[in-house]
């Protein structure tokens, strides 16, 4: 039950990583017409990054090194196709990710 649950864990991390990453580009599809401030960008960056480090640091504490390797790369593939899918059918849900969206200042 553990390994279950720190492995769907892991799963919504890679999500959440590879939905940061994604708001870089659609940003404007997610938002609407707030331009995206270089500050914010990097601040995605960095979410994106540590959310694909704490997803493989999740499968390494489930498996041995060459296991958990190949579950993080499935993850982080169904992570990008459940994103690019969400971009396409409904772009304004990946919204949640920037719980921050009332504190940042858009760029005018």
């Amino acid at each position: 039950m553990r390994d279950a649950l720190l492995l769907a864990a892991a799963m919504l991390a890679a999500t959440a990583g590879m939905g940061w990453l994604a708001l870089d580009v659609h940003w404007e599809q997610v938002r609407g017409a707030d331009p995206l401030a270089p500050s914010t960008a990097r601040l995605l960056h960095a979410l994106g990054a540590l959310g694909l480090a704490a997803s493989l640091a999740l499968c390494l504490t489930v498996d041995h090194a060459s296991m958990a390797s190949l579950v993080w790369v499935m993850a982080l593939a169904a992570a990008a196709l459940a994103v690019a899918f969400t971009l396409t059918w409904r772009p304004r849900w990946l919204g949640p990710l920037v719980v921050w969206r009332g504190l940042v200042r858009s760029v005018k």
